[in-house]
C-alpha cells in the first residue's frame, strides 16, 4: 500500500473488532483495504458498483445490497458523501449491523474550505501545474461548483447522531491527496496552528440501541 492507503489501514484496523469479526466494505474501489483486512482474517464483504472481481467482492451499490447475516463492522472511505439517499443509506446500514456494531469512516468535509484554506491549496497547485484559478476567491467558486450535490459534513453528522453513539472523532487534512502526498504535513501542521481549515474527518459511531425514528 502506498503511504495514504497504510493510514487508512491503520485507523480501520485499530477501530476494528478483533478478527474473525465480519465487516462490510461499502465504496471499496479497487479493493485494496478489502483485501489487506481479508489477510488479517476478518471476514470481509466488500461492495462497489465497480468492484473488482474476486470472492469477497459484489459489483453493487448499498441500495441494492442485500445479506441475510449482520456484521460487526462497516468500513466507509470517501464513499459516504456521495450516496444520494442519505438518510436512507445510514437506516439500512443500521439493520446490517449487529448491536453494538460499529460504523468508521474516513470523510471529507468539504464546508470548510475557506478563503484562507483556498489561498494555501491554490498555491500549491499552480506549483503542480499551470491549469489553476486565477484568485483564491475563483479557486472557491470552482470548490463549491465541483462539490455541488454532495453531503457536507454537518448533513452527515445530522444523521449519523440520530443512529449512532461516538465512539472517536478526528478532523484531519485532505487536500493534500490532490496537490501531493509530500504536503500531508504542511497541512497537518498549518490546520494545529489555526491558519486554514481540515477538510477530512475520521469518525467511529457505534450502533444506538433506540435509534431515534
Amino acid at each position: 500500500m502506498m503511504s495514504t492507503q497504510m493510514d487508512v489501514f491503520r485507523f480501520v484496523t485499530a477501530q476494528l473488532p478483533s478478527a474473525p469479526a465480519r465487516v462490510l466494505e461499502v465504496g471499496c474501489g479497487d479493493g485494496r483495504l478489502a483485501r489487506a483486512l481479508d489477510d488479517l482474517g476478518y471476514r470481509v464483504v466488500a461492495i462497489d458498483p465497480a468492484a473488482p472481481e474476486g470472492a469477497i467482492f459484489y459489483a453493487v451499490s448499498l441500495e441494492e445490497f442485500h445479506d441475510p447475516a449482520r456484521f460487526d463492522a462497516v468500513v466507509a472511505s470517501r464513499s459516504l458523501h456521495h450516496i444520494h439517499d442519505l438518510a436512507g443509506a445510514l437506516s439500512k446500514l443500521r439493520r446490517l449491523l449487529v448491536p453494538g456494531g460499529r460504523l468508521i469512516l474516513v470523510e471529507h468535509a468539504f464546508e470548510r474550505f475557506d478563503e484562507s484554506t483556498a489561498g494555501w491549496y491554490l498555491d500549491k497547485r499552480r506549483s503542480n501545474g499551470p491549469h489553476a484559478p486565477r484568485s483564491p476567491q475563483a479557486c472557491l467558486a470552482e470548490w463549491e461548483a465541483d462539490h455541488a450535490g454532495l453531503h457536507s459534513y454537518s448533513a452527515m453528522r445530522r444523521e449519523l447522531d440520530l443512529g449512532f453513539r461516538e465512539r472517536w472523532f478526528s478532523w484531519t487534512p485532505s487536500l493534500y491527496l490532490e496537490v501531493g502526498e509530500a504536503l500531508e504535513q504542511e497541512e497537518r501542521s498549518l490546520i494545529e496552528a489555526g491558519s486554514i481549515q481540515a477538510t477530512g474527518f475520521l469518525y467511529v459511531g457505534e450502533l444506538s440501541s433506540s435509534p431515534a425514528c
